[in-house]
């Protein structure tokens, strides 16, 4: 450790690399911003092959964010979805599929009313793998659109669970208690409410 006063040798853990892996060996994880992470949540929730789902906040600065702080746009955060799925049911090309078909990706740092930089697209990987396979598909839907896609591909860093209450939201009730399936294969409109 440096002791001249300087930084040097000191990492922010917040910018590390998101080195939690699944209990299971066999699965992996995928990490997806598309804007409120409620919706997005859901819907992968859904796809057959997908084990489990978190909601957290990653690729931002400050260590430990909660909402209230994400939500003042100062510590760079997205609002993310962790996917942990099973690779050999759901392939990871089905993950990107569906995040493409949810979001706008040519909206910078919005998505519909959400505005800020929380809501940017953004495909966060774990491996070299997932980040050609990101990179080939948004070239891809870049064929598709007019507009320039302004997703961002980088390395999964640092995941921050959030708050209780936002995991599996709309599943849960939302902020009305009208609770949506999260069955899988289920293709009922999401609705997003707070």
């Amino acid at each position: 450790m440096a002791t001249n006063g300087s930084d040097e040798g000191q990492q922010n853990p917040a910018l590390e690399a998101d080195l939690d892996t699944p209990a299971n060996p066999d699965h992996e994880f995928a990490e997806f911003g598309a804007g409120c992470f409620w919706g997005v949540e859901l819907a992968f929730q859904r796809v057959v092959g997908v084990v489990k789902t978190e909601v957290g906040y990653s690729q931002g600065h400050t260590p430990d964010p909660n909402y209230k702080l994400v939500c003042t746009g100062t510590t760079n955060h997205v609002e993310v979805v962790r996917v942990q799925f099973d690779p050999k049911l759901c392939p990871y090309t089905n993950l990107l599929a569906l995040f493409w078909s949810r979001h706008d990706p040519t909206s910078i740092n919005r998505q519909g009313v959400d505005v800020g930089a929380q809501y940017r697209s953004g495909i966060y990987y774990y491996n070299e793998t997932q980040a050609r396979l990101a990179q080939e598909s948004k070239e891809a839907k870049q064929k598709e659109l007019k507009e320039k896609i302004v997703t961002e591909i980088l390395p999964a860093k640092r995941f921050y669970k959030a708050e209780e209450y936002h995991q599996q939201y709309l599943e849960k009730g939302g902020g009305q208690g009208n609770k949506q399936s999260a069955e899988k294969g289920c293709n009922d409109p999401i609705r997003c409410y707070g």
